[in-house]
């Protein structure tokens, strides 16, 4: 069965999942809103700061467009933008969890294979 999203084609749910949830900062700004929402721009931009805000705008309007993070905007000025999971994003959870565990193992088994050498 094939599933046509965004002009693509994939040919499993994997695929697409990968594609929605993949890119350098998409995992991490997930777990930045799931231990504390909503939170705004530069909220985000000092849990990451090795990730430059041009990056992060494009991966939340990304994750906003795929219906991941929902986008907040206050009629006030200075505007002030929020962002927050959507549920759908919510169910990612146990997903980025079990990914943030496993680099924590990694990150340990490097480290030890490093001292073997």
């Amino acid at each position: 069965m094939v599933i046509h999203y965004k002009d693509k084609e994939y040919f499993t749910g994997k695929d697409l999942a990968l594609s929605v949830i993949g890119g350098r900062w998409k995992i991490a700004i997930i777990w930045c809103l799931l231990q504390q929402s909503p939170l705004r721009l530069n909220e985000i931009e000092k849990k990451l700061p090795h990730a430059n805000q041009r990056m992060l705008i494009r991966q939340l309007r990304e994750l906003e467009e795929d219906k991941i993070v929902l986008r907040r905007v206050y009629p006030v000025v200075p505007p002030k933008v929020e962002y927050d999971l959507s549920e759908i994003g919510l169910q990612l959870e146990p997903v980025v969890t079990s990914i943030c565990n496993w680099g924590d193992d990694f990150r340990d088994f490097l480290q030890t294979d490093a001292k073997k050498d």
